[in-house]
């Protein structure tokens, strides 16, 4: 990735960012954009660990559910800042992907994923039985972040929507210019390698384990973010967050707007964020149209819909 690329997709960013409340009809828009961002910080993780590194995971939402659940237990039983509990789940889930995925990551393709499926299973069923502490499937509120306070009394009053979303873009932001120097940095340049040939990549003396344990951990820590955000926002968090279909989402977002892509996760995490909400005069046959989406993108988009489209413009213009 050029110079020019990466500037570009976080300057395209930003500007989506800034611009699209201009077009906002309601204030529920600001909800829907804040998920978005929330999702696309997940599915960027996705794509270091998946379209990089090539590793499958289908268990990161068990880290979703840590962060969140790290925001609604440590200030009731720590006395410990929202905000910084946010950075407390993060510290916790890269601990447990660290031990974790010692062991799991020396296995390959659908052993990988099966394992990592089984990690995010046993978290979910720990949040859903540990009733005492999480209060199982009814769920559990999450303290206020206060910072929307804060702005209040430095001038800048916003509405708790506008709050979450412009918040919830900043941390994308942060997220993608992560990433996307990683993408640039040495590392970066051997997960790739990594991805194309292990055996290659050993060979001209890389680390493989290490490289895929790091990517791993970094990813968990994308998810655990997320996960905290969007427990803040909703004041509200049950299981479901951790389990097996969030997992799948974020895979499903990945590849749909290009697992290898940055700006592909990002356009995935907001068409299936967004298509929901459309199809809704579907009525009973919104999944059924869903489905045919997604299958259509598979056959004709293979790539990924942004790696796809950009493949096909730089051909037209040579």
């Amino acid at each position: 990735m050029n110079l020019s690329t990466k500037t570009a997709t976080l300057l395209g960013l930003a500007a989506l960012v800034a611009l699209a409340p201009l077009f906002f009809p309601s204030g529920f828009y600001y909800r829907v954009g804040a998920l978005i961002f929330v999702n696309g910080l997940a599915v960027t993780g996705i794509v270091i660990l998946t379209g990089w590194a090539g590793q499958i995971s289908l268990g990161h939402a068990g880290f979703a559910g840590i962060g969140a659940y790290a925001c609604a237990l440590a200030p009731v039983h720590w006395g410990i800042h929202p905000g910084l509990a946010i950075f407390l789940g993060a510290a916790v889930s890269a601990l447990l992907a660290f031990l974790v995925g010692r062991p799991i990551l020396r296995l390959k393709g659908y052993y990988l994923a099966v394992a990592s499926l089984g990690m995010g299973i046993l978290i979910s069923m720990v949040l859903n039985n540990e009733r005492d502490l999480t209060r199982g499937p009814d769920g559990i509120d999450v303290p206020e972040l206060g910072l929307r306070a804060v702005l209040k009394t430095a001038g800048l009053d916003l509405t708790n929507g506008q709050f979450w979303y412009f918040f919830c873009g900043l941390i994308l932001l942060l997220g993608a210019w992560i990433a996307l120097n990683l993408h640039d940095s040495p590392t970066g340049r051997a997960l790739r390698a990594l991805h194309g040939s292990e055996v290659a990549a050993r060979t001209v003396g890389i680390d493989v384990p290490r490289l895929k344990l790091q990517a791993f951990v970094i990813s968990a820590v994308y998810a655990s973010v997320s996960g905290s955000l969007l427990a803040l926002q909703n004041k509200f968090i049950t299981p479901d967050v951790a389990g097996f279909m969030h997992s799948v989402e974020m895979v499903t977002m990945a590849v749909l707007g290009g697992v290898g892509s940055v700006a592909g996760a990002i356009f995935g995490a907001a068409v299936l964020t967004l298509l929901p909400q459309v199809l809704t005069v579907f009525a009973e046959y919104e999944q059924l149209v869903l489905g045919l989406v997604m299958v259509l993108v598979m056959i004709f988009l293979r790539e990924g819909v942004v790696p796809s489209i950009l493949r096909k413009i730089r051909g037209t213009g040579e």
